[in-house]
């Protein structure tokens, strides 16, 4: 998607450590009108697994997953890192590290929106080193609902996320796919 690579490309910064700073635009201030371009060809590129929910993680990944999920006419479930007083007792919980955090987080979601037989689609801002998917996977099997494709809007190829999700055996889509970031450097594929 050339609209996002070129965003990513003027606007993005290299803070190292393989940290990719996109709050103008994607993290902390959101571009609508990109979010809705990134949903849609999200959309087009999952419209055949036949998703009944997006799921992704706060927050981060709420607008990309909304966005896609208003193309696909879906509802959005996000996993929550704390637990509010109105979810119930009974919960969904997985733990995964959080890279830009320095530290492990809780992702929790309420079974009354997530639950047996969905076909759940997983949207994330980044697809890095997986963590954070494999934990939002975890939760939908521990649902009992079915992956059924993992989206992402950035991709850092070098961190082998693709690879830890592989075993999953379903389609893995990116928007921009980043290759490097070494030595102060952002390329995309």
């Amino acid at each position: 998607m050339q609209s996002l690579k070129n965003r990513i490309l003027t606007e993005g910064r290299n803070l190292g450590n393989g940290i990719l700073k996109v709050d103008g635009f994607i993290n902390h201030q959101v571009d609508p009108m990109l979010m809705n371009e990134c949903g849609r060809e999200l959309a087009a590129r999952f419209t055949a697994v036949g998703a009944t929910k997006v799921l992704t993680a706060e927050i981060s990944g709420i607008a990309p997953a909304v966005a896609t999920a208003l193309h696909l006419g879906v509802p959005v479930v996000y996993a929550r890192k704390s637990k509010p007083i109105t979810m119930p007792d009974q919960i969904f919980l997985t733990l995964a590290p959080s890279h830009t955090k320095g530290r492990t987080v809780e992702l929790i979601v309420s079974p009354e929106y997530l639950s047996h037989g969905e076909r759940v689609l997983i949207i994330d801002d980044f697809l890095a080193t997986g963590q954070t998917i494999l934990g939002l996977a975890r939760l939908a099997q521990a649902a009992g609902s079915a992956i059924v494709g993992i989206g992402a809007v950035i991709e850092k190829t070098f961190e082998g996320g693709r690879d830890v999700l592989k075993p999953l055996g379903v389609p893995i889509e990116a928007l921009a796919i980043i290759t490097d970031m070494s030595k102060g450097k952002i390329v995309l594929a």
